[in-house]
C-alpha cells in the first residue's frame, strides 16, 4: 500500500493530499529512511511523522483499502510520541 494512502486510511492524517505534501517535504520516515508518498508500506514497518514540533512513531499492524473511523486506530500501534527539543540536540534528521 502507498504511504500517502496508509496515512489517510489509518486516519493518522485526515486528507491524502496533506499526507502527500508532508511526505514530499521529507517529514515522514519508514524504518528510519525518508520516504516518498508512493513508498510501499508493509505490516511491521515503523513510520515516523513530524507533526509541527512533535514526532509520532507508529508500527503498522494491518493494511486495509478502506476502514471505518472507529476501526482506523487498529491499523497501527503507537510506539512513541516525543517533542522536538532543539536545545538538547534532538532534531529531525
Amino acid at each position: 500500500m502507498r504511504l500517502d494512502k496508509f496515512l489517510k486510511v489509518s486516519r493518522l492524517i485526515k486528507r491524502r493530499t496533506v499526507a502527500k505534501d508532508i511526505s514530499e517535504q521529507g517529514r515522514v520516515l519508514i524504518n528510519g529512511r525518508e520516504s516518498k508518498p508512493s513508498s510501499a508500506v508493509k505490516v511491521g514497518d515503523e513510520i515516523t511523522v513530524q507533526f509541527g514540533q512533535k514526532l509520532v512513531t507508529v508500527s503498522v499492524d494491518r493494511l486495509a483499502e478502506s476502514t471505518r473511523k472507529e476501526d482506523a486506530a487498529t491499523m497501527y500501534t503507537l510506539v512513541k510520541e516525543e517533542p522536538i527539543v532543539k536545545e538538547t540536540g534532538l532534531d529531525w534528521p
